[in-house]
């Protein structure tokens, strides 16, 4: 008998885990209105973190995990995003992209992120939420870059 409902709560709670998941979309493109880009998120925990994609109108497509940073962010958390962005890579308004104490400062109340490329490529990634707290699910907006430094103004809409 308790095998029967042992098996029921384990699929209710798998059902309910599915449930959880929130993803959403997004676009944008270079300054110039060229090149567009197609994002999509996806977090299981309300949006706070998970996957994102950006696919580039050649194809090439760009994948990796985002955060959104509050106030109790440690940066011990946040290994994945300084992958690929050594110190030379300061500048043009990414001054803090480190792993320094003055990072959580200034991102906090922002999604950040870094996304790959299967060629090695890196594209970093800071989105001002309008909605911070509804995470991604809120919608946002703001830019990529890419070592070429070409600048990729996204937005996400409310989901």
């Amino acid at each position: 008998m308790k095998a029967p409902k042992i098996q029921a709560a384990v699929s209710l709670l798998m059902v309910l885990a599915a449930g959880c998941t929130t993803m959403g979309t997004g676009y944008g493109s270079t300054s110039t209105g060229k090149n567009p880009v197609n994002f999509s998120w996806q977090s299981s925990d309300g949006g706070i973190s998970g996957e994102m994609t950006a696919t580039q109108s050649d194809g090439k497509v760009f994948t990796g995990q985002f955060f959104q940073i509050t106030r109790n962010t440690t940066v011990d958390n946040l290994g994945p995003l300084w992958t690929g962005w050594g110190p030379r890579w300061r500048g043009a308004g990414w001054d803090y992209w480190d792993a320094g104490p003055e990072f959580v400062t200034h991102y906090t109340g922002k999604v950040v992120a870094n996304l790959v490329a299967p060629d090695g490529m890196h594209m970093r990634c800071t989105f001002h939420l309008i909605h911070p707290s509804d995470s991604m699910a809120g919608g946002g907006e703001g830019s990529c870059q890419r070592p070429d430094r070409k600048a990729i103004e996204a937005t996400f809409p409310r989901t």
